[in-house]
């Protein structure tokens, strides 16, 4: 079993900065999950903002990149995305995920309001 728990969002003005946390509580091995953020603004499809592999490896989705950073800290069993130079429709509730064998885990979300 694998449990999410995101913190972090909040309220800030477009041009601002946040940086949302995540911490894994599993009796699996932290270091070998591959770590996701995902977005989902209202009346749109959940997407994906930016994964970090158990290698340290990231991609990052182009409607954010050069903005938002995904870090990992395998000691700790959490995962970080460092937003910058935020815009009013980087608006949404943002949720960590991790694929660990045949199961999908997701944290129960945090909204991050940006405002113009």
């Amino acid at each position: 079993q694998v449990q999410l728990m995101e913190s972090g969002g909040g309220l800030v003005q477009a041009g601002g900065s946040l940086k949302l946390s995540c911490v894994v509580a599993s009796e699996s091995t932290f270091n070998l999950m591959i770590m996701s953020w995902y977005r989902q603004a209202p009346g749109k499809q959940r997407e994906m903002v930016a994964t970090v592999t158990s290698g340290g490896w990231t991609v990052i989705a182009d409607s954010v990149r050069g903005r938002f950073a995904i870090s990992r800290d395998n000691a700790k069993k959490a995962v970080f995305l460092q937003m910058n130079s935020l815009k009013p429709e980087d608006t949404a509730v943002y949720y960590c995920h991790t694929k660990f064998g045949p199961s999908n885990y997701w944290g129960q979300g945090t909204q991050v309001t940006v405002s113009s």
